[in-house]
C-alpha cells in the first residue's frame, strides 16, 4: 500500500477531530474529539514506521513504540478527563463547556428575572456574609 492512503486517512481523522473540538459544546464530545485526533497521530506514527523501515531496511518498529507509549497516555488522559468532567457536572449540573465559562467568569445571574446584581447589591449581600 502507498504512503498517501493512510496519510490522506489520518489528515480527514484528524481534521475531523478538530472540527469536534472547536465546534461541540459538550465537554464529552470534546474529550471524544480529542481522542480522534490522538488516533489520526497513531496512523501515521505507525504508516510512517512501516514506510521508513521498508526504505532503510531496518527492523527497529520505534514508530509503533512510540505509538503504544501513546495509547497509554490518552486511556490515562481520558480517565482523568472524564473524571473532571463528571464532578464538574455533579456540582454544577452541566457540562455545556460555554455555560461553565459563563458561570466561573461570574457572568451568570442568580436572580429568576435574569438581571445581573449591581455593584451595591454586592457589596450588602457580601457584607451580610
Amino acid at each position: 500500500m502507498h504512503l498517501a492512503y493512510p496519510a490522506v486517512l489520518s489528515a480527514l481523522l484528524f481534521c475531523t477531530g478538530l472540527y469536534g473540538v472547536l465546534a461541540r459544546r459538550n465537554a464529552i464530545l470534546v474529550l471524544m474529539s480529542v481522542e480522534l485526533m490522538l488516533n489520526a497521530v497513531n496512523l501515521n506514527l505507525v504508516a510512517f514506521d512501516v514506510w521508513l523501515s521498508k526504505a532503510a531496511r531496518e527492523k527497529l518498529h520505534s514508530g509503533q513504540a512510540l505509538t503504544l507509549f501513546t495509547i497509554a497516555i490518552a486511556a490515562a488522559e481520558i480517565g482523568i478527563g472524564l473524571a473532571i468532567v463528571l464532578a464538574v457536572y455533579r456540582n454544577r449540573g452541566t457540562s455545556d463547556i460555554d455555560k461553565l465559562r459563563d458561570s466561573a467568569e461570574g457572568h451568570e445571574s442568580d436572580r429568576p428575572d435574569g438581571n445581573a446584581l449591581t455593584a451595591e447589591e454586592t457589596g450588602k449581600a457580601e457584607a451580610t456574609a
